[in-house]
């Protein structure tokens, strides 16, 4: 079976959360060939973010065999998270970010690359709130969700909530701090050579140095006034 014999399915998406973080709600839309299906579901505690991407996933999970599926959604977080390739480098790195903490949304990002997988998927921005006839319907299944009695919990981000300080940039401020990107221990090093930019008003005296993967902090408590020119000789 080639490309162009996989289905091609249209997918229209939508999330909220009222407040956000707050009750949260999503609706989807699958539409093949005139045909139409629609979805939603309720959360009792959740992110307009999470629930962006649940639309997305829940569409992309009911699809039954490998198709070519387009995505519409109004979330920049959703389509630039994998149309500029974000959620693939978070994946490469362990969903670790560069300052060592973790990705948000870690849980629903790694179901929905999952998904994504097993079909041919593109994304597509659309402007919500603009008359856009599908987003505007799927914003009436998201709201439906939002006021429903039987609201779903929102496991990944009752443990987000639970673990919270890991996905939260850890501050260095002291030797012994622990190294946001490998969590070692780190050391107080003295610079070979003062460097003082130029109308720079201070220098760093010393900085903490991780002796396993080698990343440098400059913290606030190694700041040091620069000598003004009169007071060079």
């Amino acid at each position: 079976m080639n490309t162009k014999e996989f289905p091609n399915i249209e997918l229209f998406t939508d999330g909220g959360a009222e407040p956000n973080p707050g009750k949260g709600g999503f609706g989807t839309i699958l539409k093949h060939k005139g045909r139409q299906k629609e979805f939603f579901a309720g959360y009792e505690l959740t992110t307009n973010n999470r629930m962006e991407l649940m639309a997305v996933i829940f569409g992309l999970e009911k699809i039954k065999t490998k198709a070519k599926v387009t995505v519409y959604s109004d979330s920049k977080y959703v389509v630039d998270g994998i149309e500029k390739g974000w959620a693939a480098n978070w994946e490469r790195s362990n969903w670790i970010r560069k300052k060592g903490n973790l990705v948000l949304n870690k849980d629903l990002w790694e179901r929905l690359l999952d998904v994504i997988d097993k079909h041919e998927v593109s994304f597509n921005w659309v402007k919500g709130h603009d008359g856009h006839l599908e987003n505007e319907r799927c914003d009436y299944l998201a709201n439906l969700g939002i006021n429903s009695e039987n609201k779903i919990k929102d496991d990944g981000y009752l443990e987000y909530l639970e673990n919270i300080e890991q996905y939260q940039e850890q501050k260095i401020e002291k030797e012994g701090d622990l190294c946001r990107k490998c969590n070692t221990p780190t050391i107080k090093k003295s610079p070979k050579k003062r460097k003082i930019k130029q109308n720079q008003s201070y220098y760093f005296e010393y900085y903490l140095y991780c002796p396993n993967c080698k990343q440098m902090y400059f913290i606030e408590d190694a700041k040091r006034e620069a000598p003004s020119d009169d007071t060079l000789f």
